[in-house]
């Protein structure tokens, strides 16, 4: 039996589990999901990384938008509003059912990974989803005009402020879920999937332990690319790679995971960069890897766990 690990975060990630959960048993699969751009709105603890991954498992995702569930409505939110409440960060009629339960049991003295086993189970969802931590980690994005909190910079504002530096408020004395270090030493596979490295991946590596334990394992890790012709299908991963110095293409997203990868999975319109990375030592595979449909998914993970069986029986090379 091969032990899988997965990291991931946001619609990306969501997708491609999709594909990875059709092609391997739940009890082969372990996934740490980023919990630095949670958040509290309206008084209740929201997951949006958790909750997308959850929902899209469960195929309660609104599949337009990748987030959220499908035929939900907001009249809560337009409620709110007419009583003059910013609802900037709007939560469906649904969807603030699991914010309720998610905050009254943080707030009776549940963890954060007891309650993201408790909606898996009540989803029906098998996969082993766990937050990154127990403990408040978040990401601040540092602009021209001052410090955002990770959903002001996205959703309120758009992504429109040029990014000078990612910070992750409280990693310093966060901790790992329980289980988490030893999750990655028993791996006999690490994949990242293809979400923001910097705000998706970034702080699950940040942890304290995390990747120095990425380092020491024996199992290949691959990461499947965020980029298809130099740009991100959803989000800001790529004007963030330029505005913090690294190029918006598969070399620059190696770089940003320096001494971790074994291999890398990217998109045929991005071909011309696999020259260079096999020379650098790297395993590559081109293929198309918009992951619009369940069958895309499943074709792009078939394609990093066949990547990964070549792997298992050379060294690592840690590129």
């Amino acid at each position: 039996m091969i032990k899988t690990l997965l990291l991931a975060g946001g619609v990306g990630g969501a997708r491609f589990l999709r594909g990875l959960s059709a092609a391997l048993p739940p009890d082969q699969l372990d996934v740490i999901v980023n919990t630095a751009d949670d958040d509290t709105f309206h008084g209740l603890h929201v997951s949006p990384d958790v909750d997308t991954l959850l929902y899209t498992l469960a195929g309660k995702v609104d599949r337009t938008q990748g987030w959220g569930l499908r035929g939900d409505r907001f009249d809560t939110m337009d409620a709110l509003a007419a009583f003059g409440e910013d609802v900037w960060f709007r939560l469906g009629n649904q969807d603030l059912a699991t914010h309720l339960f998610r905050t009254a049991a943080l707030q009776r003295g549940e963890s954060l990974t007891e309650v993201t086993r408790r909606q898996r189970e009540a989803l029906g969802v098998s996969v082993r989803i766990r937050p990154m931590s127990d403990d408040r980690v978040r990401t601040i994005i540092h602009t021209p005009k001052g410090k955002l909190a990770f959903q002001e910079y996205l959703v309120r504002d758009r992504a429109r402020s040029d990014v000078l530096k990612i910070t992750y408020a409280g990693i310093r004395a966060a901790k790992p879920a329980p289980g988490i270090l030893e999750t990655i030493a028993r791996a006999d596979l690490i994949l990242i999937a293809p979400s923001n490295p910097f705000v998706s991946i970034g702080p699950i590596l940040a942890l304290p332990g995390v990747r120095g334990a990425m380092r020491k394992t024996r199992a290949p890790i691959i990461a499947v690319s965020p980029l298809i012709g130099g740009r991100t299908v959803k989000g800001p991963a790529d004007r963030m790679m330029r505005g913090l110095g690294f190029a918006a293409n598969p070399s620059g997203l190696v770089s940003i995971y320096k001494g971790l990868l074994d291999g890398l999975l990217l998109d045929q319109k991005d071909q011309q960069h696999q020259r260079g990375l096999l020379a650098d030592g790297l395993a590559v595979a081109c293929l198309p890897i918009l992951m619009n449909t369940a069958a895309k998914s499943r074709h792009v993970a078939k394609a990093a766990l066949s990547m990964a069986a070549a792997l298992r029986s050379q060294p690592r090379k840690a590129v």
